[in-house]
């Protein structure tokens, strides 16, 4: 489980979801679409810190430009570590918040020619992403 820890920058709210930013640093925000609002849970203030949690298995790996594509949580990183297994691979990815581990299938690894040290953008959906306080 990835795990990093933010705060809260803004919420909107619809009827009982709410889609919740939170800061991680300077540069980079992440997005979370909840079945809550700040009426049914107390922690969903501006400025609260929470924690950020994210699968291994829900990262998508990006070598080119992604504006043309709807998944908002968009994160560049650097590839660290490649650990080949026969069907899944564990990339370790260093980005400015930390690093991310991502596991990606070994094939998608191959189609993509991925290396260590290359640049790559980590992506997460909003659904797959999870707060804790």
């Amino acid at each position: 489980m990835n795990i990093l820890s933010g705060h809260i920058s803004d919420i909107l709210v619809n009827e009982s979801l709410s889609m919740v930013s939170i800061r991680i640093n300077e540069h980079i925000e992440l997005k979370t679409i909840l079945v809550e609002t700040p009426e049914t849970a107390s922690y969903l203030k501006i400025e609260n810190v929470v924690e950020v949690l994210f699968k291994e298995t829900e990262v998508i790996i990006s070598k080119e430009d992604t504006n043309s594509i709807s998944i908002q949580n968009k994160i560049k990183a650097i590839i660290k570590k490649i650990k080949k297994g026969v069907l899944l691979s564990r990339l370790t990815l260093n980005s400015e918040i930390g690093d991310i581990i991502a596991i990606i299938t070994t094939e998608a690894l191959d189609e993509l020619a991925l290396t260590e040290n290359q640049e790559i953008i980590a992506m997460i959906k909003v659904n797959e992403i999870m707060i804790s306080r």
